[in-house]
Formats: structure tokens, sequence, C-alpha cells
């Protein structure tokens, strides 16, 4: 599945079907540059799963507060919109992969 693009006006209807992983980002971050491709080529394995990038900037500061976000890369799990886990920190392949695993069987 394509990776897709949230801000604080469409995050919701992103998050509300199914597995959801937000990658909660900035164009400034190292890590989050080093994340970036990691995340798109998961996307590209497991494609029953929703994959969303949420740049923090200026203009989305509403989602990000509304879950605490405070240090980047951060990846939030949802589940049909309810929120189900973060994590914060540049994951490699197999730690995102294994991570997802552990969701869909939860």
């Amino acid at each position: 599945m394509a990776l897709k693009h949230a801000d604080d006006n469409t995050f919701d209807s992103m998050i509300a079907n199914g597995l959801t992983l937000v990658d909660f980002w900035a164009s400034w971050c190292g890590p989050c540059q080093m994340f970036g491709p990691i995340f798109e080529s998961v996307s590209e394995i497991e494609t029953d799963v929703n994959f969303v990038k949420f740049e923090i900037d200026e203009t989305n500061r509403r989602i990000p507060a509304k879950f605490g976000i405070r240090s980047i890369p951060s990846v939030l799990a949802f589940k049909d919109g309810e929120l189900r886990e973060a994590r914060t920190g540049l994951m490699d392949k197999e730690t995102l992969m294994l991570w997802i695993k552990e969701l869909k069987e939860s």
C-alpha cells in the first residue's frame, strides 16, 4: 500500500480503519531522514497495513499535541482508530517488521 500523508485535518479519517502506523517526523530531523526509507520499504511489503507520514511543522500542531509527541521519529500504531502502542526513535527494518507482526497478532 502506498504511503499516505496526513495533517491535522485528515488524520482522523486516515487512522479510522484497520491497522495503521503513523510516522511523526520533520524534514530537519536526521534520524527521521534515516527512518523514512525504512518506513517506505516496509509499506511495500506489508500491503495490508496503512502507512501514514505526519510532518510536524507550524501548521500541524494539534495532532502531535493530542498524542504527546515530544521526540521524533515517533511511530504510533492504531487499530480501527484506537491507539495501541507508540515507539520513539530510529528502528531498523527487522524491528519494524517484527513490531507489525506483534500488532497483527494482538
